[in-house]
C-alpha cells in the first residue's frame, strides 16, 4: 500500500461522522440493571455533590484572620527554700501579650545565685562521668553540657561519683534543682480568646465574641452549646476537652490546640456563620523522648561588683489557637458546571450496558449487527442505456422512481 493511499485512507476516516443509533432490548436484567446505575449516579450527584458539597456555590478557602489572646488568673507556690511565693501572669505567661500562641507556666526548677566560675558538670550530660583527669580534655566541650572542660576530673555535688569540671555558670543544673508547682490553681486560669475573620471574596466579616453584651464577656465561661460567643475558656476545661490528665501534663508539659472552623453558608443569614470549636493534644504523647514542652530563661542581678543569675527551666502548657474556614454563596457558572457534569455522568449507564451488550450475552454479535451500520453515498454513473436514468418527466418523476411503480408503463417514453 502506497503512501499516496494511506493517505487517503486517513483522510476518508478523518471525515467521517458517528451518529447514534437507538436500538430497544426487550432485556428484563439489563434494563433493570441500566435504570439501577442511572439512580445510583443521580443520587450521588443530588445528595452528594449538590447537598454536601454545595455545588452550586463559589467558594473562598482563604480567609483572613486575626487571633488575641489573653490569660487571666494568679496562684501560689510553696517550696522549702524559697518559701510561698505568688504567681500572676507577669510571671507564668510566656509572652506577656499572645497572639495565636500562649504559654503558661505549669511547674519550674530553680537554679539560684549561678555565677561564672568552675564546677562539676552535671550528671545529666552523656559523657560527663570521669575517673581520671585523663577523661576530661582540656578544652574539650560537650555541645549538650553547660561550658567548657578544664582538664580536671572532680568529685560531684553528691555521692561518690566524679565528673569532669567545667567552666560555667555555676553551680550547673542539677536534679538537686528547687522544683515549684502551679497545679493548685492552674484549672481556674482563664485564656480569653478573640478570634475574627474575613471572606475577602464576598466582603463578609464575622467574630466569635457577642459584642452587643459587653457585662456578659467579662463573667461568662465558653460552653459550646450554652454560650458559643463566650471568649474565656478555662484551663481545666480545655484540657478536659482535649481528653487529658490536668496533673501529667501540668508535670511534663503539652502542647495543646483549639482549632477554630469557620464553615459558612452566605446564602443563608449572617447569624448561621458561626465558629466550631475542636480541642486537641498537638505533641507526639507516645514518644516520651518527643513528648512535652519545656524551655528555659534566667534572671541577672548584681551583688557586690559581681554578676550573678537564677536559672530557671520551667515545664507549661503551650496552647495554639489554629483557624480554619471557607465560605460558600449561589452562583450561576460552578451551577452549570455541575449540572453539565451530571447530565454526562448518566450516560455512564448507557456506555456500561452497551459493554455488557455487546461482550456477555448470548447474540451479541446479532446486536453488534444491529447497532453498527456503514452508509456509503452513492456516486452518480454514467449508465451506457439510451435513457438517462437522471432525466425529469413532465409528470414530476424520474425514470428511476417510476420503475418503483410496477403498473406504470414506462415503454414509450
Amino acid at each position: 500500500m502506497g503512501l499516496q493511499q494511506v493517505c487517503e485512507q486517513c483522510f476518508t476516516g478523518f471525515c467521517d461522522y458517528e451518529t447514534p443509533k437507538v436500538i430497544v432490548v426487550k432485556n428484563r436484567n439489563l434494563g433493570l440493571f441500566y435504570r439501577c446505575v442511572q439512580l445510583l449516579i443521580i443520587s450521588y450527584f443530588i445528595w452528594y455533590v449538590f447537598i454536601t458539597q454545595k455545588a452550586y456555590q463559589d467558594t473562598d478557602t482563604g480567609p483572613e484572620s486575626s487571633v488575641i489572646t489573653e490569660v487571666r488568673g494568679s496562684s501560689k507556690s510553696e517550696s522549702p527554700n524559697l518559701g510561698q511565693k505568688i504567681w500572676d501572669v507577669v510571671e507564668y505567661v510566656k509572652p506577656p501579650e499572645g497572639e495565636g500562641i500562649v504559654s503558661i507556666i505549669t511547674r519550674t526548677e530553680t537554679t539560684p545565685h549561678q555565677s561564672l566560675g568552675t564546677c562539676p558538670e552535671s550528671d545529666r550530660i552523656p559523657n560527663s562521668s570521669c575517673s581520671c583527669d585523663a577523661d576530661c580534655p582540656e578544652g574539650g566541650k560537650n555541645m549538650l553540657g553547660y561550658g567548657t572542660k578544664t582538664g580536671r576530673c572532680v568529685p560531684y555535688y553528691e555521692g561518690n561519683k566524679k565528673t569532669c569540671e567545667v567552666f560555667a555558670w555555676c553551680p550547673v543544673e542539677t536534679k538537686a534543682a528547687i522544683s515549684e508547682s502551679l497545679l493548685e490553681y492552674l484549672p481556674e486560669f482563664t485564656v480569653y480568646i478573640k478570634n475574627t475573620i474575613h471572606f475577602p471574596k464576598f466582603g463578609f466579616f464575622r467574630g466569635n465574641i457577642d459584642e452587643s453584651r459587653g457585662a456578659y464577656q467579662k463573667i461568662c465561661e465558653f460552653d459550646d452549646v450554652v454560650h458559643l460567643y463566650c471568649p474565656n475558656f478555662k484551663i481545666g476545661d480545655i484540657v478536659r476537652r482535649a481528653g487529658q490528665n490536668l496533673t501529667e501534663l501540668a508535670h511534663k508539659g503539652g502542647i495543646l490546640g483549639i482549632i477554630i472552623n469557620w464553615n459558612c453558608n452566605l446564602d443563608r443569614p449572617p447569624s448561621h456563620c458561626k465558629p466550631q470549636y475542636s480541642f486537641r493534644r498537638l505533641d507526639p504523647r507516645s514518644n516520651q523522648v518527643n513528648s512535652g514542652y519545656s524551655f528555659r530563661f534566667a534572671k541577672y542581678y548584681r551583688l557586690k561588683n559581681t554578676e550573678y543569675r537564677t536559672f530557671i527551666k520551667v515545664y507549661g502548657i503551650r496552647i495554639d489557637v489554629i483557624v480554619h474556614g471557607q465560605a460558600g454563596k449561589f452562583s450561576i457558572i460552578p451551577t452549570i458546571v455541575s449540572i453539565a457534569t451530571a447530565l454526562t455522568s448518566v450516560g455512564v449507564g448507557s456506555f456500561l450496558c452497551d459493554w455488557i451488550l455487546l461482550t456477555f450475552m448470548n447474540k451479541n454479535a446479532v446486536y453488534s449487527d444491529r447497532k453498527f451500520d456503514e452508509v456509503e453515498e452513492l456516486k452518480e454513473r454514467n449508465m451506457s442505456s439510451t435513457v438517462d436514468e437522471s432525466s425529469t418527466f413532465s409528470s414530476g418523476y424520474t425514470l428511476q422512481e417510476l420503475k418503483t411503480f410496477p403498473s406504470l408503463d414506462t415503454s414509450d417514453s
